[in-house]
């Protein structure tokens, strides 16, 4: 049975929130999943990753109607979400590409 793909991204979520922990303290990333486009009624789930001291937020974004991709945008937490997301496959994001996006876009 294949993996849930929100399990596969909170995984590589918190081993990238582990790793940047561990080399950038000032950073101190909050990772959340939001239930809120489930329950007003979207079939999708949503992860965001907060840069509180900046206010700097990365949104990532499981489609139902786009299997296997994962959606995402570079936004402030005060702007919340736009419509300009990129994308790519599921299978290509690691934690890895996770910790630099957060390296790069909260450092």
């Amino acid at each position: 049975m294949p993996e849930d793909p929100l399990k596969t991204l909170s995984d590589m979520a918190s081993d990238a929130h582990a790793r940047i922990q561990a080399t950038h303290q000032h950073i101190n990333p909050v990772v959340e999943v939001r239930r809120g486009m489930r329950d007003a009624g979207i079939p999708a789930d949503v992860m965001t990753i907060d840069c509180l001291r900046i206010r700097r937020r990365i949104t990532l974004v499981l489609h139902d109607r786009q299997p296997g991709n994962v959606l995402y945008q570079f936004v402030t937490i005060d702007d919340e979400v736009g419509n300009d997301f990129k994308q790519m496959a599921l299978s290509d994001m690691d934690a890895g590409t996770l910790f630099a996006w957060i390296e790069e876009y909260f450092g």
